[in-house]
């Protein structure tokens, strides 16, 4: 008989930050000084994403996960302004409501940009730094990242080209494109993504951000002197068959941190959901050095 030991305890909770009511996920490891894993999600998606990561290392780790504006079960006011900036507002907010103030931060897809902004904001509360397809180098945006994240609000045709992107064939695409074996995700990610995203002003708020993407590109340098200058201890894990954040992205970490860890994967831009066998353990062991 399997003797099963060590599966977490999750809450699901809400906390008011700045007239935002904010869902988080967090674990509830056995001991109180456990390490601490910010985990920042990324587009289309919410902290859902990480369930069954939480599942495998939350009894070990505290592991917290947010919901963004825009996103996930996070309500936020009529007339919010969506832009990486004020996802980074609310997101420190958060960190403060919850006293964290050391932690592993882990940033894939949108979390980079948010999570970047933190960090230049806190540097003193980055213990180490997890990037899984959370871009920061130009030569990590593939075309396709490049004609969607640099739309002209001008343009005609910007409202086609995100409207394809918003529907349920869009989203399910980031999922299974660069994948082997599409069998090895469930369907539950994507249906759950297009579930929000087809709630009341969701599509709009996703336009606005797509729109201010721009923002992030033009910050990769201040990002990557920030890498240089703090040196924090980074893990990269990266699906390089990433139809949008290709594999250059994840090398190109180590130039500016040469002592990186780098580990690249046979699979896409969700590479939790494909290898997460493979990607625990390393997120574990990194816990384990960086913490002490």
């Amino acid at each position: 008989m399997v003797t099963v030991t060590s599966v977490a305890r999750v809450a699901h909770r809400h906390v008011d930050v700045e007239g935002v009511r904010v869902f988080y996920r967090e674990s509830l490891p056995e001991s109180q000084d456990a390490p601490v894993l910010l985990l920042l999600h990324g587009f289309p998606s919410g902290s859902h994403q990480f369930r069954r990561l939480i599942d495998v290392l939350g009894a070990h780790y505290r592991l917290v996960a947010p919901d963004y504006p825009g996103f996930g079960h996070t309500e936020a006011p009529e007339g919010f302004t969506y832009s990486f900036d004020r996802l980074a507002d609310i997101t420190e907010s958060f960190v403060e409501r919850l006293g964290l103030d050391r932690f592993v931060l882990y940033v894939f897809d949108y979390g980079a940009p948010v999570g970047f902004r933190l960090a230049q904001r806190h540097p003193e509360w980055i213990a180490g730094l997890i990037t899984q397809n959370g871009n920061a180098y130009e030569e990590g945006l593939s075309d396709a990242a490049r004609s969607a994240l640099t739309l002209n609000p001008e343009d005609p045709a910007t409202d086609g080209v995100l409207r394809d992107l918003f529907t349920l064939e869009g989203t399910r695409g980031q999922y299974e494109t660069g994948v082997r074996d599409t069998g090895l995700i469930s369907p539950d990610g994507w249906t759950l993504d297009q579930h929000f995203l087809d709630g009341p002003g969701r599509k709009d708020a996703q336009r606005a951000l797509f729109l201010d993407y721009h923002t992030n590109i033009e910050s990769y340098g201040r990002w990557q002197s920030w890498l240089r200058e703090h040196t924090p201890p980074a893990l990269v894990v990266w699906g390089r068959d990433d139809p949008y954040f290709v594999e250059a992205g994840a090398r190109a970490y180590l130039r500016d941190l040469p002592e990186a860890e780098l580990h690249l994967l046979d699979t896409g831009h969700f590479a939790l959901d494909t290898h997460l066998p493979e990607i625990a353990p390393l997120i574990a062991d990194f816990l384990d050095r960086t913490w002490t």
